[in-house]
């Protein structure tokens, strides 16, 4: 089996001091991919803005809940159980949907426990979730395009494969970064570099601010601090 790429605690630790817009900004000084890609689009939102940053490795899955499968499968999967196991952690579950349109919710109050007790703090779906209220009183996250009432015939079709999540492709085992304006992709490759990036964004963005405020400020002076930073 192939080892899992995972990064120091500390690390992780000072990643979830940084915003999601703030490590994309520091991700983009790499040039290692489109700018365009690497994070999920405004189909899902953060259901629990308070909550702060989640950070942690990709659990992945897909699901389907519209039809009836044409086998009786169990209602739970140990084989994904032990599977998210394996995964280092902290875990986080990105769960695509394979339905058109979202109907019935892998996710609520017990699966929510199930996978806290697991070591995940938090998901990531394009589909739907629901029992909110025990949910958030668990301290488990969620990343969701909607809120459900049932779950249908909710079933796991595919565990541990890439997965497209709100156009955003993860891979079992990738580090996510997410917080209230949602979840992103660190690639692995450049992840102990991103509190160095960070901390030049942040004294460029600076010099610009205290520019901008400044009393005597001119565009000229503006234009000055641009080509400084």
């Amino acid at each position: 089996m192939t080892m899992a790429k995972t990064h120091p605690p500390e690390l992780l630790e000072t990643l979830r001091q940084f915003d999601a817009p703030t490590v994309a900004n520091a991700i983009e000084v790499f040039d290692i991919q489109p700018r365009n890609t690497g994070f999920m689009d405004a189909s899902i939102r953060c259901m629990f803005p308070d909550m702060g940053v989640m950070v942690g490795y990709a659990c992945t899955a897909i699901i389907a809940a519209n039809h009836q499968p044409p086998n009786p499968l169990p209602v739970e999967r140990p084989d994904w159980w032990r599977k998210v196991a394996q995964t280092p952690a902290p875990r986080v579950v990105v769960m695509q949907d394979s339905d058109p349109q979202p109907v019935g919710s892998f996710w609520g109050e017990v699966r929510g426990n199930i996978h806290k007790a697991l070591g995940c703090i938090g998901l990531v779906t394009n589909g739907g979730v629901r029992d909110m209220d025990e949910v958030r009183a668990l301290d488990f996250q969620f990343y969701a395009s909607t809120v459900l009432v049932s779950h249908a015939y909710v079933h796991l079709v595919a565990i541990d494969v890439p997965v497209s999540v709100g156009g955003m492709v993860v891979h079992p085992g990738d580090l996510i970064h997410a917080d209230k304006h949602g979840a992103q992709v660190i690639p692995h490759d450049i992840a102990a570099q991103i509190p160095e990036a960070v901390a030049k964004i942040a004294a460029n963005e600076a010099r610009i601010i205290e520019t901008c405020k400044s009393p005597d400020f001119t565009i000229d002076k503006l234009i000055e601090t641009y080509n400084y930073v």
